[in-house]
């Protein structure tokens, strides 16, 4: 049984964060998936600090509100005339490292540490259950990633033509009155409902990997973003499985199995792709080339 919760936690983990993913992808904002994951530390420390206890709910409101802050102030310098990257590198080194100075200073006598918070471990998922009068409803990883899933997937579904139109023609969608600032925060704030869900199941820093490599493997696959979004759900639940097979069986990491067998499907579909592969389009042009030489 302790298997199967695994798995369907790393599912749901890979799920949540495949239905963001994408459009992170599509936007070229990849990598700020990393910057939330990390800059949101200090908001973590600080609702420790407030509420005096690890009760996810209420780190995931202070990492949540962190990690719109840091958005903010990404667009803000980018606005400003910094580049993007060097916006995404000072504003989450800047703020990640307030956090570990505020774990330094403040929680040195309490189990609240960069273990706790950032790399995470889903072989415990199965132990730590949640207790509803009295009853035992399932670990409580399940229910976290499982409402983030939820949250992303009921979001998006509301609003789909509008993330579509804003990440495929931002232009376009504010001439035709859509928010593309609101609903830019609003994707970044489901990137980090997402990212602080998972601290406790996979960690922070390998749900990086959940959030652009299965995307990145379905952008190979297909030019429309439904099937996109679609082959990188089925990916990540793939990845789910058989990077627990792995894992069981080489008594490795599971969730660094997970994310290997993910940069492993990449590998794939970046050399075999129908559309893009680098293998398949040497052998089209090669094909083509000797028609071309029959016919002359």
């Amino acid at each position: 049984m302790s298997s199967f919760w695994i798995m369907l936690t790393g599912a749901l983990v890979a799920g949540a964060c495949s239905l963001v993913g994408c459009f992170l992808v599509l936007r070229k904002l990849a990598m700020i998936g990393d910057a939330i994951s990390h800059s949101v530390l200090p908001g973590i420390v600080i609702a420790f600090l407030i509420g005096g206890s690890r009760d996810s709910l209420a780190m995931l409101l202070g990492a949540s509100v962190v990690g719109l802050v840091t958005v903010f102030f990404i667009q803000w310098f980018q606005q400003k005339g910094v580049s993007s990257d060097a916006s995404i590198g000072v504003v989450f080194t800047a703020l990640f490292s307030v956090g570990v100075v505020l774990i330094s200073l403040y929680t040195r006598q309490i189990d609240l540490d960069l273990d706790c918070v950032l790399y995470g471990e889903i072989a415990y998922v199965p132990w730590d259950t949640l207790h509803l009068a009295g009853m035992n409803v399932g670990p409580k990883a399940v229910w976290g990633v499982g409402f983030a899933f939820l949250l992303n997937a009921a979001v998006i579904a509301a609003f789909y033509k509008q993330f579509k139109l804003c990440s495929f023609d931002p232009g376009m969608a504010a001439a035709v009155g859509v928010p593309v600032t609101l609903f830019h925060y609003v994707l970044m704030g489901l990137v980090s409902v997402t990212t602080v869900a998972s601290f406790e199941s996979v960690g922070a820093i390998l749900v990086v990997g959940m959030l652009v490599i299965p995307p990145a493997t379905a952008y190979l696959l297909t030019d429309r973003l439904s099937r996109m979004i679609l082959y990188s759900l089925l990916i990540g639940g793939v990845c789910s499985v058989l990077g627990y097979v792995f894992a069981y069986a080489t008594d490795a990491s599971i969730a660094g199995c997970m994310t290997s067998v993910a940069g492993a499907l990449f590998a794939l579909a970046f050399l075999f792709s129908p559309k893009h592969g680098v293998v398949w389009r040497r052998w089209k042009r090669r094909r083509m080339a000797l028609s071309q030489t029959a016919d002359a």
